[in-house]
């Protein structure tokens, strides 16, 4: 007669471990595709914002007909469902995870050195998720709920003028400051997170990891650099 010996498992560990999802499995895949989603979303949001560098009426038509597709169109307003799901899930659900683990540890070890054992990325996730979510309720009732409810003027062909309430909001120097440092915090965030959420899809042979990291690296510098100049080169022409 042969025995299974099964591990021993810590439910309070297990239990830590967990945030709105309880499976853990469950939630490092969910958390890792709902990154990856938020990825993509990232590089087609800065696409449309890039047009903000169009001068005069062209670029003011052209960005406010960008503005009007994203908020009309069917299939968009899916997506926009599914991008602020994804966006409420991905960082409620990694402060969460951070509580709890720091519940699960309240004293850290005596002998335990962090700085050599693991990235501050990767021990910051939820402090940088706090201030990333913070920045999104900021950006949010600045810009789409204006878009949406506001009583905004129209400008010569007829679109919600969306472009003037951005130039507008990116002529306070202090908003300017919160919007760079808001991208740092993403640009850090994506740093860890784009290769993380690989590993956790399971990407993770050595022919690819290579890769995937420089190529994560890169994203997490670009395109918050790309946001980030956007405010910044506003500000400057404008002031």
């Amino acid at each position: 007669m042969s025995y299974f010996c099964l591990p021993k498992i810590n439910f309070k560990t297990q239990s830590a471990m967990s945030g709105i999802i309880k499976s853990s499995i469950a939630k490092k895949y969910w958390m890792a595709a709902t990154g990856l989603f938020l990825c993509l979303f990232l590089v087609g949001h800065l696409a449309g914002n890039l047009q903000l560098f169009i001068p005069g009426e062209e670029g003011k038509i052209q960005f406010n007909e960008y503005a009007k597709f994203m908020t009309t169109n069917p299939l968009v307003r899916v997506l926009s469902i599914v991008t602020f799901a994804s966006v409420l899930f991905h960082v409620i659900d990694g402060i969460v995870l951070t509580v709890n683990n720091r519940k699960a540890r309240p004293q850290q070890y005596a002998y335990s050195k962090p700085g050599k054992n693991s990235m501050w990325t990767s021990r910051n996730m939820g402090v940088l998720g706090t201030i990333i979510l913070a920045f999104l309720i900021t950006h949010l009732s600045n810009f789409w709920y204006k878009m949406k409810f506001g009583s905004l003027p129209v400008d010569s062909a007829g679109f919600t003028d969306l472009h003037g309430v951005v130039m507008e909001a990116f002529q306070s120097p202090v908003y300017v400051i919160i919007y760079v440092v808001s991208m740092i915090a993403i640009a850090f965030h994506l740093w860890h997170g784009f290769g993380s959420a690989f590993k956790s899809l399971g990407v993770s042979q050595k022919k690819y990891t290579p890769f995937i990291e420089k190529a994560g690296y890169a994203f997490s510098i670009l395109i918050p650099l790309g946001f980030a100049i956007i405010p910044i080169y506003v500000f400057l022409t404008n002031s």
